[in-house]
């Protein structure tokens, strides 16, 4: 999980000290692309699911585009995984 660990990290660096040409900075600063972008990319998942191809590649895609949506709208993912706990109880 170390590597989401680390996305999580440059998202959060890249909204602290934004770099200009960043594709992360734009998804951050444009909430309607980046809203556009999750729904974007879990419809090709769901496609490549469908259809048994490139099914790894869509879901690095998801999660990728979800953590930058989540974090640009002030939605930490430790209050998720947080939730997440709670409801295994």
């Amino acid at each position: 999980m170390n590597v989401l660990d680390d996305l999580i990290k440059l998202v959060r660096e890249r909204k602290e000290k934004p770099i200009e040409g960043s594709y992360t900075n734009r998804l951050l600063n444009d909430k309607s692309l980046s809203k556009a972008k999750v729904l974007e990319e879990i419809n090709e998942l769901i496609e490549s699911v469908e259809k048994d191809t490139n099914k790894i590649h869509e879901s690095a895609d998801v999660f990728y585009h979800l953590i930058v949506y989540l974090e640009g709208n002030d939605i930490k993912i430790e209050d998720v995984m947080d939730e997440l706990k709670k409801r295994r109880k």
